[in-house]
């Protein structure tokens, strides 16, 4: 499983140094790099994130004083020159304190944790989605209740989203984003393909030549940004030689 994450840090050297490190660990993909905190709060509102690695002195607003303002702040670690700041670090649930400069070791440890943290928080809502294996959805001037395994996979068209279930031959219309989609769907089982498209994992019938055909027929384009993750996915389920 990958780990989505954003390096924050007002210093370019050591934002450079801080995505070189990520980049480093088979496990994290880095999906950007911000010089502030009004950068990455507009990032987080277009990319599911899920851990932060954020310096705490910052010009515009302190790294501390960001994750305070996020309403569900991804996984934290900070990220700075200052020891004194390490008590109110921990006390936001920061997964780790970093303090600079520290090297490729001190990071690796740091990952350790987050992937830890990840995994513990993934399996809980695994068990959640378990339980809960429905959802209902406003559409067409009333509500239905629809079971997420029957989802094929999803296709956003302007500011609605065209549901394909199985056994159904017409979509279901509902006006939401595919963030919010995204999130609500357990990680386990549906993946983003494409930036209109999000797909049932346990419905791919074959992979060919950048696109993915689903056991009802549907070929779905993979889009360059999602190609390293998808890819990832498929060479972790090839049987050993």
């Amino acid at each position: 499983m990958i780990i989505k994450c954003l390096a924050i840090d007002d210093e370019p050297l050591a934002l450079k140094q801080l995505a070189s490190y990520i980049e480093k660990i088979s496990y994290f993909e880095l999906v950007g790099t911000c010089q502030s905190a009004n950068e990455a709060k507009r990032l987080l509102n277009k990319e599911k994130i899920d851990a932060i690695f954020i310096d705490i002195n910052m010009p515009d607003m302190t790294g501390l004083d960001f994750v305070k303002s996020l309403a569900a702040p991804p996984l934290v670690v900070f990220t700075t020159a200052y020891s004194e700041y390490a008590i109110d670090g921990y006390k936001v649930d920061a997964v780790d304190y970093l303090l600079k400069p520290f090297g490729l070791d001190e990071f690796k440890a740091a990952a350790g944790k987050v992937k830890k943290q990840f995994y513990l928080i993934d399996t809980v809502a695994a068990h959640k989605a378990d339980a809960d294996d429905s959802m209902f959805l406003k559409t067409d001037y009333k509500v239905v209740r629809i079971k997420i395994h029957d989802i094929c996979y999803i296709e956003s068209m302007s500011e609605y989203l065209r549901i394909f279930l199985e056994g159904q031959h017409s979509p279901i219309m509902v006006l939401m984003s595919m963030k919010k989609m995204e999130e609500r769907l357990p990680e386990r089982m549906f993946m983003r393909i494409h930036r209109g498209s999000i797909i049932n994992l346990k419905k791919i019938k074959e992979v060919s030549r950048n696109h993915i055909i689903l056991e009802n027929g549907a070929n779905l384009p993979i889009g360059d940004l999602y190609k390293e993750r998808f890819n990832a996915y498929i060479n972790s389920k090839f049987l050993a030689k």
